[in-house]
């Protein structure tokens, strides 16, 4: 995995190409948590927390809906952090069916927009990118 985290000062910018399929989401969280560790004075730990999951949750989308190549790309800064994921699939128009009560899945841009955040999609040079701004 070609990880990179650059930390001198702020923000704090992690970059991580992830792979297909199911260890994608883990990979992501992993690489986020550990910079969250490295920058914890710029943000408290439930804070962090959300983060990791906001970042599991927009991995898992970006897997189970689009085409790779996939990656993560996390900025933090004191107050505010930006987590984009990017992928291979150039539709920016989110349509997939909306997840019944009693079905699994479909409710991950809800949580994400639950904890706070802003949800943007932004067409990119090879397909999209997905991304998350919270504040606090």
């Amino acid at each position: 995995m070609d990880t990179a985290i650059a930390t001198c000062g702020h923000p704090g910018t992690l970059h991580v190409p992830l792979p297909p399929g199911g260890q994608a989401a883990r990979q992501a969280r992993q690489a986020a948590a550990r910079l969250l560790a490295q920058q914890a004075s710029s943000c408290p730990r439930e804070i962090a927390e959300d983060l990791v999951l906001i970042v599991s949750e927009l991995v898992g989308n970006a897997v189970l809906h689009a085409a790779g190549p996939y990656a993560l790309t996390l900025s933090l800064e004191p107050g505010r952090a930006g987590i984009a994921v990017s992928d291979g699939t150039a539709d920016l128009s989110g349509r997939h069916r909306d997840a019944q009560r009693e079905e699994p899945g479909g409710r991950g841009l809800k949580i994400i927009q639950a904890l706070g955040a802003d949800v943007f999609v932004s067409p990119a040079s090879r397909g999209k990118q997905v991304i998350a701004v919270l504040t606090w």
